[in-house]
């Protein structure tokens, strides 16, 4: 056989799967693409999401509706994205939970595999507080004080996922033991923390900033790579006392598994260009939230990375994973 032809006949099914990939990329969007927020109203993700969803639906010519399903820590709704078709039509946004909820949950899907990674769209770090009468101010002087007490005696607030496990991963790199107390939400462990009936908890910037600007709490550390713009003159950990550590959530758009390459480009242009808008960009520093954006490939690593992170701390803290619902 002519070895052009042989050549061409060779890349022919290569070329027709390159083809096809870009023509389900160049049919995309023929109706509204369906936004899945798998919490509740009124977090972050749902916020970030309907800030997004208007320049989206201005960019793709179709609405972009905001659907809150939640259930089972974001089971419910990230199970709706895993089994939709991967034609860009359902999207969602996920929080630091998806990967966390491999550690707590039997889930009804894959974590890595069922998906699509978008984009990153926040990250927001964790505050260290304690009542304004607790005894230490710095994290060395919680330290010191921990290892004075009997093993376990100070108790820290957890509600899930990094909540609950941030505490777990500090307490094992500076040596000393704390006592979980469950809360079901921040809401319910503030009283608990303000009136020093449990000692400290590692809680999101935005759910603690009020409490800490009204003097109620104050402030021994954040948690992020760098020190949090609402709160200036806190530390991180890792330049108070633990070098490298790092602890955030963080929101993401995903999508089901096997969206075509050229498609997964178009929808990761749209969602970086609506978050990067300086009105957006503004709402989320008011929230404590600060956009960061990536590409799919660093989404998908920054996953993988996340549930190895945070499956050692939930083994260390004798988590058994149960069943979702």
């Amino acid at each position: 056989m002519n070895p052009i032809r042989r050549a061409v006949l060779l890349s022919a099914p290569a070329l027709l799967l390159a083809a096809r990939a870009q023509a389900q990329g160049a049919g995309f969007p023929n109706r509204a693409i369906r936004m899945i927020v798998p919490y509740t109203p009124g977090g972050v993700s749902d916020i970030t999401a309907r800030l997004i969803a208007e320049p989206l639906a201005a960019t793709w010519g179709q609405p972009v509706p905001v659907e809150n399903r939640a259930g089972a820590d974001g089971v419910i709704g990230t199970d709706i994205v895993a089994k939709a078709a991967p034609d860009g039509h359902v999207l969602g946004l996920v929080s630091v939970g998806h990967p966390v909820n491999a550690a707590f949950y039997r889930l009804p899907f894959d974590t890595m595999r069922d998906f699509s990674f978008i984009s990153l769209t926040t990250r927001t770090p964790l505050v260290l507080c304690a009542s304004r009468g607790f005894a230490a101010n710095t994290p060395a002087e919680l330290v010191a004080l921990a290892k004075r007490q009997p093993a376990g005696q100070l108790t820290f607030a957890g509600t899930a996922g990094v909540v609950r496990l941030a505490p777990v991963i500090f307490a094992k790199e500076a040596g000393i033991e704390l006592t979980y107390v469950s809360y079901r939400g921040s809401t319910q462990a503030h009283p608990d923390l303000i009136s020093g009936r449990v000692d400290i908890m590692f809680d999101t910037v935005p759910a603690a900033l009020t409490h800490i600007q009204s003097g109620a709490l104050k402030a021994l550390a954040t948690t992020g790579a760098t020190r949090a713009p609402q709160l200036p003159d806190v530390p991180t950990l890792a330049e108070a006392l633990l070098p490298g550590f790092e602890a955030s959530t963080w929101g993401m758009v995903i999508g089901p598994a096997n969206i075509p390459p050229a498609l997964l480009a178009r929808l990761n242009d749209g969602v970086v260009a609506a978050l990067r808008r300086p009105e957006i960009v503004a709402r989320h520093n008011q929230l404590g939230a600060a956009v960061t954006t990536s590409s799919p490939e660093e989404s998908r690593a920054l996953v993988q990375a996340e549930m190895e992170k945070w499956g050692a701390a939930a083994r260390a803290a004798g988590v058994t994973p149960q069943n979702a619902g």
